[in-house]
C-alpha cells in the first residue's frame, strides 16, 4: 500500500471521528489510547526474573524485613568483629569492668524537647550482666551464632531435601517409597526431642556451633523434601523432560538441569521458613541446655541464662528476646514476598478466599 493511500485513509477516519457525536468522539479516543497502551506493554515484555524481581520489589512487608535483617546482620557482625577482624564498637564481650548506672541500660532514646536526656548510646546502651560485661558486646556474639547456625542449618536442610525430593519424584518405585518412609520415620519423632538428643551429643565436639548446626539440619529437611517431591513427580511428565531422555541425557543431567531449575522457587521460598524455624529451634534447645554451650553464645542461651533476672533486670532478658523476634519476623515476612514472587497464584488464591469470607 503507497503512502499516499495510507493518507486518504488518516484523512477518511479524521472526517468520520469529526462527524460523530462528542460522546462517540470521546469512546472512539478512549479506545485508541488503549490500544496504544496495549501495543506498548506488547513490546516491553519481560523476562521471567525481571517479572519476579518487580513483585518482589512491590512487596512493602518483604522489603521492610530484608532491610531490618540487613541492618541486624551488619550490625553485629561489624560491631565486636568476626573472625580476628576488629569491630567498630570498644567493649569486648569477654572483659568485665566496673558497674556504670548500676548495670542498667545507658541507651537514651527520647529527645530533650519531650523530657528525656536525648538521643545517645551511653558506655552500656544494653546494660551489664551480672559480671560487669557489656551486655551490647554478649548480645551481638550471641546474634552472630545463631545467624551462622540458622545459615548451615538452612543450607544443608535445604541441600537434603531437594536431593531427596528430587530423587523420589523421578525414579518412583522403589526408591520413592524407600526415601518417602526415611522422611515418615524423621516426621514420627518429635524434632524438638530430637534435636535435643543430637544436639546434645554435638554439644561435646570441640566446635559445637558448626557441629549443632549441623545436625539440625539433618533433622529438618522432611517438609521440603515431600514438596520438591510433589513438583517432580509434575515435572517429568513435560514435553521437554521426555525429549532429554530421549536425546540420551543421563539422569543426573536430567536432574539437575531440568527439574531441579524448574522448582527453585519451591526450594528459595521453604529455604527462608527453615532459616526462621532454625532460628526458634536452636533457641528452644539452648533455652533448655542442649544447644549452645558456655564459653560459646546464642541468643537462645542468653535467654536461658539470665531468665530468673525478668523480675529484678528484665533488660538481660528483653534485649535477646527482641532481636530474635525480629530475626524470625522479617525472615517470615521475607518468605512471604518470595513465594508471592515465584508463585503469584498464591497471592490471587488468597484474595479470592478473603473475599468469600467477607461475602
Amino acid at each position: 500500500m503507497s503512502a499516499h493511500q495510507n493518507n486518504e485513509e488518516l484523512r477518511g477516519s479524521s472526517s468520520m471521528i469529526s462527524e460523530m457525536e462528542p460522546n462517540e468522539q470521546q469512546l472512539v479516543s478512549l479506545v485508541e489510547v488503549e490500544d496504544a497502551e496495549l501495543a506498548q506493554k506488547a513490546t516491553e515484555s519481560k523476562s521471567q526474573g525481571q517479572l519476579i524481581r518487580r513483585r518482589f520489589l512491590n512487596h512493602k512487608p518483604a522489603i521492610i524485613s530484608s532491610i531490618i535483617l540487613v541492618f541486624i546482620t551488619v550490625v553485629a557482625f561489624s560491631s565486636i568483629g568476626f573472625a580476628g577482624i576488629p569491630g567498630w564498637w570498644h567493649h569486648s564481650y569477654l572483659k568485665s569492668g566496673p558497674l556504670v548506672n548500676g548495670g542498667a541500660p545507658t541507651l537514651s532514646l527520647l529527645p530533650t524537647w519531650l523530657g528525656g536526656s536525648g538521643i545517645t548510646l551511653g558506655e552500656h546502651p544494653f546494660g551489664q550482666d551480672d559480671t560487669g560485661k557489656d551486655y551490647f558486646a554478649l548480645v551481638m556474639r550471641g546474634t552472630q551464632k545463631s545467624i551462622i547456625i540458622a545459615v548451615v542449618v538452612g543450607a544443608i536442610s535445604t541441600f537434603i531435601g531437594a536431593i531427596i525430593g528430587a530423587l523420589a519424584g523421578y525414579f518412583r518405585g522403589w526408591v520413592d517409597e524407600v526415601l518417602m518412609r526415611i522422611t515418615d520415620l524423621f516426621i514420627v519423632i518429635p524434632l524438638l526431642v530430637l534435636a535435643a538428643v543430637l544436639g546434645q551429643m554435638a554439644g561435646k565436639s570441640t566446635n559445637s556451633i558448626l557441629a549443632l548446626a549441623f545436625v539440625l539440619g539433618l533433622v529438618t529437611w522432611t517438609g521440603l523434601a515431600r514438596l520438591v517431591r510433589g513438583e517432580v513427580l509434575t515435572l517429568r511428565e513435560r514435553e521437554y523432560v521426555a525429549a532429554a531422555q530421549a536425546m540420551g541425557s543421563t539422569t543426573s543431567r536430567v536432574i539437575f538441569k531440568h527439574l531441579l531449575p524448574n522448582t527453585v522457587g519451591v526450594i528459595v521460598v521453604n529455604a527462608t521458613f527453615a532459616i526462621a524455624g532454625a532460628i526458634l529451634l536452636e533457641t528452644s534447645l539452648s533455652y533448655l541446655g542442649f544447644g549452645v554451650k558456655a564459653p560459646e553464645s546464642s541468643l537462645g542461651l542468653l535467654i536461658s541464662q539470665y531468665q530468673n533476672a525478668f523480675t529484678s533486670r528484665p533488660w538481660l532478658f528483653w534485649w535477646p528476646g527482641m532481636i530474635i523476634v525480629a530475626i524470625a519476623l522479617s525472615v517470615n515476612f521475607l518468605g512471604d514476598g518470595l513465594r508471592d514472587a515465584f508463585d503469584p497464584r498464591q497471592t490471587r488464591k488468597a484474595k479470592r478466599r478473603k473475599k468469600k469470607e467477607l461475602s
